[in-house]
């Protein structure tokens, strides 16, 4: 018995080493199995919607995201960028694409598009507007283009500090530019957009003649030197909640602004600023799903839902941006009517519409002229955080 129990204990060792070897390996193959296998979904995917941040992000939480959510019994991931294609080009172009749903401006979106970053929408099926008007007449002009739905028409104006020039406050874009008559330093957003149409209107040019000016080397020539004037002091920012901070700490005496974060920024208590509409210029932002979204069915029912007559209502009740439908006019209150950039109240204001296919072409080489204008600029100031 005593040696039978020595040879039965000799043989333990080597059983064990041979199990515990061979169960590694079959778990291991599992997990890689389970890893390569990206066909897989979940029985309710949770696209991620990507936007910009802040009071505008929270009016299409409350405009449109939490109540897909409710409807549909699935979750959204929500992320936040400032702007521009060059995360959306990354992720496209590394085959890693976790974006479902972008905000992109329309220029982005039409420069997007030519560059097979976006899925083609061109046959997306919307709902109609809910005064029954069939969905591609509801929308405003340029709100759908090959990859794109829109969201809202928004504006940039100009905003400026009301204890300096209270008694007498700026009243045109031209005063923008006049800093004998308006002294103080002045905030502009990192971007050619808008300040470079803003320059020309101010120096004489018909806001239909701004475009074929800017076609020439001359007249960036003469945009550029009209912008000299508010080279001292100059800050910049990057996104739409830096000009209001800006503005009240007393840093600028005018800013470049979102029109409808101004707005809304203005009546905050301790607000230090005003906002003036003259020469805005008049953009939209639309919806785009990234090339290569594991989700392209789920985001294209994200948008139809966010993209109807009540949701962009919803939406532009929580932030006085104006709705891409005409439909959605009609739900909106008399105040907020008032506030929308492209709203009545408006209309005998100086404004322009700002050319989005003519930037996506024309983006890139004025953005590097912009860019060498600023590196002889006597300052740039922090970038911000929100839009």
């Amino acid at each position: 018995m005593s040696h039978n129990r020595t040879k039965i204990s000799s043989w333990r060792p080597a059983i064990l080493s041979a199990l515990l070897l061979t169960i590694p390996i079959g778990l291991a193959h599992a997990q890689e199995a389970q890893d390569t296998d990206t066909t897989v979904k979940p029985d309710k995917p949770e696209i991620t919607f990507t936007s910009w941040t802040g009071p505008y992000m929270r009016s299409q939480m409350l405009g449109f995201v939490r109540p897909y959510e409710e409807a549909n019994g699935t979750r959204v991931h929500v992320e936040h960028y400032n702007g521009g294609i060059t995360e959306l080009r990354d992720q496209v172009e590394s085959a890693n694409v976790v974006w479902d749903v972008v905000d992109l401006t329309q220029a982005d979106s039409l420069r997007a598009c030519e560059e097979g970053l976006l899925e083609d929408l061109s046959d997306i099926d919307l709902p109609n507007g809910a005064d029954g008007t069939p969905f591609r007449e509801d929308f405003v002009e340029g709100a759908l283009n090959d990859c794109g739905v829109g969201v809202i028409v928004w504006g940039t104006a100009f905003a400026y500090s009301k204890t300096v020039f209270g008694d007498s406050p700026p009243k045109t874009i031209s005063d923008f530019f006049d800093t004998e008559t308006y002294p103080g330093p002045r905030a502009i957003r990192n971007d050619p957009t808008v300040i470079l149409e803003w320059a020309l209107m101010a120096d004489g040019v018909a806001r239909e003649d701004v475009y074929a000016t800017l076609e020439t080397d001359e007249g960036v020539e003469r945009a550029l030197a009209k912008m000299n004037a508010i080279k001292p002091g100059l800050q910049i920012w990057e996104s739409g909640r830096q000009p209001v901070r800006l503005l009240n700490a007393g840093e600028v005496v005018m800013s470049s602004i979102w029109a409808t974060t101004g707005a809304t920024a203005a009546q905050e208590e301790g607000a230090d600023f005003a906002v003036n509409m003259d020469g805005r210029v008049i953009e939209l932002d639309l919806f785009g799903i990234p090339k290569g979204s594991r989700y392209k069915d789920e985001a294209i029912e994200f948008i139809r839902f966010a993209s109807s007559t009540e949701s962009l209502a919803n939406m532009v009740a929580n932030l006085p941006n104006g709705p891409t439908r005409n439909s959605s006019l009609t739900l909106l209150s008399d105040d907020v009517l008032n506030q929308i950039p492209n709203g009545p109240a408006y209309e005998n204001n100086a404004h322009i519409l700002s050319d989005a296919g003519w930037w996506a072409v024309n983006h890139g080489r004025l953005e590097e002229t912009f860019k060498a204008w600023l590196a002889v600029s006597a300052r740039q100031g922090a970038a911000g955080s929100t839009r």
